[in-house]
């Protein structure tokens, strides 16, 4: 590891702990085995986990559970904590992206930004393995990375009033797809047909953090054979 971890008082029933001070994708396999950690070591006294890229949010029943006792349980398992093999090893999650400027309008942006046209830009973005790091925002929003550098483009400057579900997108070296529609001010690439929330499944999301994930490129047909919305984005 980086640095040594720190415990940071949450609140009167919660713990953060930083794992690391920077993003790195070698992170993640320390992320998810202190997760686990966490789930067998707390038990029922756990409320909830919200793990990060570099930091893991503990939250517990303070009725069941003091804050030294909760704060000497995460010290014992970070001394013998080992970062997660298996998270090298999970499945890839493919997400069908169909990339068009009718429902990626940004493109055009990157293009400019990049002086890389179409074609090189949803290659870049497709063929590269994306780890997620972390969901929020909105249910079922994963930030996932790392993106490449060439890719790398701000945030608009005035988010959209409302972005369609299914909008594959990137900020910085992050990319995402949105779940549903919501405002949002990252760039639009393409739109996705999967379904990325489900309050019916177990789950709930369809991206879990630590899941490895990449975007496939189809086209117009195959996307609108898989249950993709085609519908133009709205002019701001």
């Amino acid at each position: 590891m980086s640095t040594l971890p720190r415990l940071e008082n949450a609140g009167m029933d919660a713990w953060l702990v930083r794992l690391f001070d920077s993003i790195d994708e070698r992170n993640m396999g320390w992320i998810t085995a202190l997760v686990r950690g966490c789930e067998q070591a707390f038990g029922d006294e756990l409320v909830d986990l919200v793990p990060s890229y570099t930091t893991v949010l503990v939250q517990y029943d303070p009725l069941r559970l003091g804050d030294d006792q909760a704060r000497q349980k995460l010290q014992a398992l970070l001394a013998g904590l080992t970062p997660d093999r298996d998270h090298a090893d999970t499945p890839i999650k493919e997400l069908p992206v169909w990339y068009h400027p009718s429902v990626g309008p940004d493109m055009a942006r990157l293009e400019r930004h990049t002086g890389l046209d179409a074609e090189r830009l949803i290659r870049l973005h497709s063929e590269h393995e994306y780890r997620v790091f972390a969901l929020g925002f909105a249910p079922g929003f994963a930030f996932m990375g790392t993106l490449p550098a060439e890719l790398a483009l701000p945030r608009l400057d005035t988010p959209r009033p409302r972005v369609p579900a299914g909008s594959v997108a990137i900020a910085g070296r992050q990319t995402s797809a949105y779940p549903r529609p919501s405002p949002g001010g990252w760039n639009l690439l393409g739109r996705t047909s999967a379904t990325l929330f489900d309050p019916r499944s177990a789950g709930l999301s369809l991206l879990q953090v630590g899941d490895r994930v990449r975007f496939v490129p189809v086209d117009k047909a195959t996307f609108e054979r898989l249950g993709g919305d085609t519908s133009p984005m709205a002019t701001r």
